[in-house]
């Protein structure tokens, strides 16, 4: 085996992203051979020993699981109070990462895996991965406000900080006498970004649901099921990232796990999914 960067290591072996694992070695937390290591330096597993926290490091099976986050559930893998995390819900032995977080209000599709390279390609704003939601808003939406949605619009985030969110596409799926559901699909992910932008719109976000993320689909899944990604899903997948990940090593599985929640289901309305998109998005 040859020497690798420890970030790299280290996401291999299941601690998170590469990024997250470069903060790991700048606090001194890793070392090789017993001296403390430092970013950029490498090792070979198979000659060297990598610890963590006094721990040794060693190559985990990679796992991939998609799972329809209900709402009240935390993306966290920390506790807030009371509140279920989506680690609850998946009672696997392997230490595994959210990808694509949704606030606590928010439901739908999470990907908990942890294959570090993978969560870096899925997750890094260079990659450019879109995302679809079906959102339903009340009251009416008018053409102003979804084409305002569409060029992008200027938000504010928790710190009063102004910024001007990417073009997304927004069309209206259903409307009804107490509000409208719109399909929205964009790429970047910036925290409460969808709701912000409602805000700024004057609109209230009544539920919001993630159905796909790059070429994975929510499909049939309901509200706290999760299941195994197919050895399909999992080709498809690392060809769309240009992820080097191995993956046989997972032991695929196409049942679905855990008794779903039938008060939180995706309405008939807002069940169509889009194709991935390819293009570049409308400026």
């Amino acid at each position: 085996m040859s020497t690798e960067r420890l970030q790299k290591i280290l996401a291999a072996a299941g601690f998170g992203s590469r990024r997250s694992c470069e903060e790991m070695v700048i606090a001194g937390r890793v070392r090789v051979n017993g001296k403390v290591a430092k970013l950029g330096d490498k090792a070979d597993l198979a000659a060297d020993a990598v610890t963590l926290d006094g721990e040794p490091i060693a190559p985990e099976k990679l796992t991939y699981v998609l799972l329809y986050k209900p709402r009240g559930v935390v993306s966290s893998l920390d506790a807030q109070g009371d509140r279920r995390t989506v680690r609850d819900l998946v009672p696997l032995s392997q230490r595994l990462y959210p990808v694509g977080r949704l606030d606590a209000l928010s439901e739908g599709l999470i990907l908990l895996t942890n294959d570090g390279d993978l969560t870096n390609r899925l997750t890094h704003p260079r990659y450019g991965h879109d995302k679809e939601y079906r959102i339903s808003v009340l009251g009416n939406v008018d053409q102003e406000s979804l084409n305002a949605w569409q060029r992008g619009v200027v938000i504010e985030d928790e710190n009063g900080k102004r910024e001007r969110t990417a073009p997304a596409k927004v069309d209206v799926l259903e409307r009804s006498g107490e509000g409208t559901w719109l399909r929205v699909i964009m790429r970047e992910g910036k925290k409460h970004e969808i709701r912000r932008i409602a805000q700024s719109l004057g609109l209230h976000v009544a539920r919001l649901i993630r159905v796909r993320m790059g070429g994975l689909v929510i499909g049939a899944l309901k509200s706290g099921e999760w299941r195994h990604l197919t050895s399909e899903e999992l080709r498809a997948l690392m060809s769309e990232t240009g992820a080097k990940t191995n993956f046989k090593s997972q032991k695929t599985k196409d049942q679905i796990s855990k008794t779903p929640n039938p008060k939180s289901q995706i309405p008939r309305e807002a069940s169509k999914i889009s194709k991935p998109q390819t293009s570049k998005f409308r400026r």
